[in-house]
Order: C-alpha cells, then sequence, then structure tokens
C-alpha cells in the first residue's frame, strides 16, 4: 500500500546536479521558440540590432519569471505544475499589426491592459473545464503532438526553410544521428542516464556538428558579459481601445491553448487538473503577462514542447522546470550564456524533437485508448476535431484569404481542434460527463 504521506512526483525535490541536468534540458528545447517571437517581432517593426537583442534579454528574463511563478506558484497564482512559460506565436501577428499601425508603445500597453483583463476574468474562464471530457482531452493531446511536428520538420532542414542548404544532406544525417543517439541512450540506459537522453543527445549532436563545420560559436564572442532589461525601456506604454481588443481576442485563444496544455501535463504526471487549478494558471498568465509589458516583453504560454520532454523522460517535479525558469533569468541577465545555449545546431535541435514531439502524440493516443468508443458516437468526434485541428499546419494558406479576428482563430489548430471537439461533444454527447467506466481500459478476455 502507497504511503499516504509520500511526495507526489510533481512535488519531489531533486538533487541539485539532476534539477540542473533536467532544467538544462527543457531550456535547450524550447530556446529556439523562445527567442523567436521577440526577433521576428523586432525584425517586422524595423528596431536596431541594439533594440532586438533587447527584447531578447528581457523575453528571457521574463519567460523565467514567469516560469517561476506557474511551478512553484503563490496564493492563487501559479498551476504549481511542470509549466515551462514562453512568448506565445499566438500573440505575435497581432503584435505586429498593432506595432506597424500605432507603434511599439501601443504593443506594450496592449500586453499589460490585456493580462491585467486575463487576471480579472480568470475565475470565470476556469469554469469551462467541464467541456472537456476525457474524448476531447484525447483529441486535443493528439493535436498538440501533430501540430509540432512542423516545428521539428523546419528545425531538422537546418532552421531557416528560405536558406539555400535548407534541407541539405548534411543537416538531415546530423538530425538522423541526433535521433539514433537519443533513442539509443533512452532504450539502453535507465534512471539518470536514461532520462538525460535529450541533453546528452543534443550535446553529442553538437559535437559532431563542430566537427561537420556546421556549428559556429561566433556570437559568444560578441555578446556582453551582462545586461538587464529596465522597465519601459522603448518609452511609457501607450492605450487606446482598438489595440487592446485585438490583444484579448489574442489573448483568448491563448487561454484555449493554456487550457489543452494544462490538462495534458496534468494526466501525464499524474494530477488531476481541476477548475482551481485552472483558475490559478489563468491568473499567474494574466499577471505574468502583465508584467511582461512592464518589462518589454509580451503575452505567455505553455511551450507544448516540453510537453514531449516530460513524456520522454517521464520527470514530473515541477522544481526541476523550476530550475529551468532560474537558468532563463541567468541567459537573460548574461548574453554570453545565451549566446552559448543558442549554439546548439537547428538539426541537432529537430532531431530530439521528432523524439519528443512523437511522446506527446503518444500521450494522445493513450488517453484515447482509455475513452469507450463502441456504442457512442466517440470515433467521429475523434476523426473530425484532430483533422479540423491539423488543417493549419497541413496547409498554412489555406485561410489565408481571410483578415482580422477570424485568420486569427483559425490559425491555431490547437484552437480549431478545441473548439471542434468541445462543439461535437455537446452535440453527439448530450450527457454531462461520460460514465467512469468510460475512462477505464477495457480487460483482456
Amino acid at each position: 500500500m502507497r504511503d499516504a504521506h509520500a511526495v507526489h512526483p510533481v512535488d519531489e525535490i531533486l538533487p541539485v546536479r539532476e534539477l540542473a541536468s533536467f532544467g538544462l534540458q527543457h531550456v535547450l528545447v524550447m530556446y529556439a521558440g523562445a527567442v523567436a517571437v521577440p526577433l521576428i517581432l523586432g525584425n517586422a517593426l524595423g528596431l536596431s540590432s541594439a533594440q532586438v537583442v533587447l527584447l531578447i534579454n528581457a523575453n528571457l528574463l521574463t519567460s523565467g519569471a514567469a516560469t517561476l511563478v506557474q511551478t512553484l506558484g503563490f496564493w492563487k497564482f501559479g498551476a504549481r505544475l511542470p509549466f515551462i512559460q514562453g512568448c506565445s506565436f499566438i500573440a505575435l501577428a497581432p503584435m505586429v499589426m498593432i506595432g506597424q499601425q500605432y507603434g511599439i508603445t501601443h504593443v506594450f500597453g496592449a500586453v499589460i491592459a490585456s493580462g491585467f483583463c486575463v487576471m480579472l476574468l480568470a475565475p470565470l474562464c476556469s469554469r469551462l473545464l467541464r467541456f472537456f471530457p476525457p474524448v476531447v482531452i484525447g483529441s486535443l493531446i493528439t493535436i498538440i503532438g501533430v501540430s509540432l511536428m512542423p516545428a521539428a520538420a523546419i528545425w531538422l532542414g537546418g532552421g531557416n526553410p528560405d536558406a539555400e542548404d535548407f534541407g541539405a544532406p548534411a543537416n538531415l544525417l546530423l538530425g538522423l544521428v541526433t535521433v539514433v543517439i537519443t533513442v539509443g541512450i533512452y532504450a539502453r540506459f535507465k534512471g539518470l542516464l536514461g532520462n538525460m537522453s535529450v541533453l546528452l543527445g543534443l550535446v553529442a549532436g553538437t559535437v559532431i556538428a563542430m566537427a561537420m563545420g556546421l556549428t559556429d560559436f561566433a556570437a559568444v564572442a560578441e555578446a556582453g558579459w551582462f545586461d538587464i532589461s529596465t522597465p519601459f525601456a522603448f518609452g511609457l506604454p501607450s492605450f487606446a481601445p482598438t489595440p487592446i481588443l485585438i490583444m484579448m481576442l489574442a489573448m483568448i485563444v491563448i487561454m484555449a491553448e493554456t487550457t489543452g496544455n494544462c490538462l495534458a501535463i496534468g494526466k501525464l504526471v499524474g494530477r488531476e487538473t481541476t477548475q482551481q487549478t485552472l483558475g490559478n494558471t489563468f491568473r499567474a498568465d494574466g499577471l505574468t503577462t502583465l508584467l511582461g509589458g512592464i518589462f518589454n516583453s509580451f503575452p505567455y504560454n505553455a511551450f507544448t514542447q516540453n510537453t514531449g520532454l516530460i513524456a520522454l523522460t517521464r520527470v514530473k517535479s515541477r522544481y526541476v522546470v523550476a530550475t529551468a525558469g532560474v537558468i532563463m533569468i541567468l541567459m537573460g541577465l548574461f548574453p554570453k550564456f545565451g549566446a552559448l545555449i543558442a549554439c546548439v545546431p537547428a538539426p541537432v535541435l529537430g532531431g530530439t524533437a521528432i523524439v519528443m514531439f512523437g511522446m506527446t502524440t503518444m500521450a494522445g493516443i493513450q488517453e484515447l485508448a482509455r475513452v469507450r468508443f463502441e456504442g457512442t458516437n466517440n470515433a467521429i468526434l475523434v476523426a473530425v476535431s484532430i483533422s479540423v485541428g491539423v488543417l493549419p499546419m497541413s496547409s498554412p494558406a489555406l485561410f489565408g484569404q481571410l483578415d482580422g479576428p477570424l485568420r486569427l482563430v483559425l490559425d491555431s489548430g490547437i484552437f480549431l481542434g478545441a473548439i471542434t471537439a468541445v462543439v461535437l461533444n455537446l452535440v453527439l454527447n448530450p450527457r454531462k460527463a461520460e460514465p467512469e467506466a468510460a475512462r477505464q481500459p477495457a480487460k483482456s478476455s
């Protein structure tokens, strides 16, 4: 019988060496995505190189702080789950639109205002949890895993689809070798070494890339030793109704994705996502987004690529991800450290991503395996919602002729799939919840 006083794996504090190594794995996995939003936004708004660097450092610093709030929590803020936070890609297009039409101070004003609104609306939004029975959760987790694969493909090809060497045999070979090393370590070793398979695969892949001449450490020499993001570095924020409404729409989509991530990670780590958990998560998202706008950063979301790492390593401790948050803060304060992390070649990241993102998809399939399909409408629900969810990924140009709020919604496969699954569940399964027996896996005869 399990000890009633045993510590839940989510609340387990591992030795310092394991906290540091597992935390570094999470940072390496999410780093490329973390710096992409400020980099793209800065270039789109015609900012100088120094200003773009400032945005990147601010993003790393505040993403680390947001991760600490979600993982450690205080009062009614934070999921207290292994969430790693980064700037949301959902908010990128609206921020570019606002910045080009109104200026960057309106971007930060809209971010601050929308963060404050989310904080206030968190209790109301948390009531939506009852619309996510197991069949919806399983579909959503599967969509999350499949939707991540284009990012893995881009990294595998070299990181820039417009580059002449994108998809070069050397890049594909480097990614394949990284997959083999990662899977080999995971399958051959148990315990600490097995759980570090992603980190060891990234290190081994980077060493091989050095031997192939595919790495460049020039950025490390050029990066400064210390820098700190001061509040309102671009001037005092400006507030106007239209930019705030645009950003609020983006935040609604982000909250829908946050619900999916919260449910997915809760399932992976064995801790039920309650209405209170979801409310605390939204409240923390609102607070950190508000603070992010003050410190020259943007709205946050749990990075779905790290869900795959949890599924792969089975390390569920939120303190591991909190350590990743500390590492990101250090990267924001010491640019040389961040530049060193950035030297991991994109094909190496792509190799490990194939393994991790596939594990996220597998977690969705496992959840669906517990759903009863015989004599129900669940099969058509899953088929349609997953198919609709992967449409934006399968053909990014599909909704290209739509503009404004509708385009923002349709470009998010996770949001689109979630809405489809929820609506179909309400229409096809009008019961409030599935019977408990439907949640249990069928016994073998």
